[in-house]
């Protein structure tokens, strides 16, 4: 138990590190993704003649898309499971009115868990590290994108959990494709912007919406990983703290057997000099 004490605070220790960085990371990532989404937004609103293939409804399509985003690693509580949960009752929403389901597993747990339960993975990405490059994700990702401009999906959906602050992180599941209105909303009270589009209006939109969601899943895979170090922190600290107070028991527990022992061998060798 001792030895598990001392391994579980060097896991705190280096989680507290890890966290840090990661959470610079995800916090550095957010104005990109922020301006990008304004820039779209003005954009689509410049020419609403024009609807990108990637805002248009496949209303037609049985399948739906999941790019669901885990970790590599284990030991961080309960943080996989509770957004492999939302992912279940995702699925059997969907598979009850019969839709299909295909998914891109970002991270080995989210990997092997689709695996297990039979989903159809098209395409995976893991052993990301401790950093996300965009380079590694877009592969896995392009296969859902292409799909759906294909018209062969419906629509797909990013899961990953979300950080709110070191003590609490949300599991998310969220529409990523098509791309609402909603979420491409310009800046109230910002300047209408008439651009000049350089080879033409269409081109310009459909390669910027593209980085757009290329963004919003490295901004996705950016939080998950904030909230995995956060999550490994605190589970690694309740070990600690855990195996202290059975580290107590235990002792009491040996001293009173071993109190027991000496007091029993005592009595035997009086009890023998009594009788010689």
């Amino acid at each position: 138990m001792q030895n598990t004490k001392k391994i579980t605070k060097a896991m705190e220790m280096v989680s507290v590190s890890k966290m840090r960085k990661a959470q610079e990371r995800m916090r550095a990532a957010r104005p990109y993704s922020d301006k990008i989404r304004n820039i779209a937004a003005n954009l689509s609103q410049a020419n609403p003649e024009y609807t990108p293939a990637l805002m248009k409804a496949n209303e037609s399509a049985k399948t739906v898309g999941f790019i669901v985003v885990t970790t590599d690693k284990g030991l961080c509580g309960g943080l996989n499971t509770n957004s492999l949960r939302a992912v279940t009752t995702k699925f059997r929403e969907l598979q009850g009115s019969g839709m299909g389901v295909q998914a891109v597993a970002i991270g080995n747990k989210g990997l092997g868990f689709l695996n297990r339960i039979g989903a159809k993975v098209v395409a995976q990405a893991t052993q990301l590290g401790d950093t996300p490059h965009l380079d590694k994700l877009i592969g896995a990702v392009k296969v859902q994108m292409d799909a759906f401009e294909k018209g062969e999906l419906k629509a797909v959906y990013l899961s990953y959990t979300k950080f709110i602050n070191t003590m609490r992180q949300e599991p998310v599941v969220e529409q990523l494709l098509p791309l609402s209105s909603d979420k491409l909303q310009a800046d109230k009270g910002a300047h209408a912007w008439d651009y000049i589009y350089e080879p033409d209006a269409q081109t310009v939109i459909d390669d910027l919406l593209t980085r757009y969601v290329e963004s919003q899943i490295y901004q996705a895979v950016a939080e998950n990983m904030a909230s995995e170090q956060s999550a490994r922190m605190v589970a690694m600290k309740a070990a600690t703290d855990n195996a202290g107070n059975l580290i107590s028991e235990l002792k009491l527990v040996y001293n009173k057997t071993r109190q027991a022992a000496i007091t029993k061998e005592l009595s035997e060798i009086v009890s023998g000099a009594a009788a010689v």
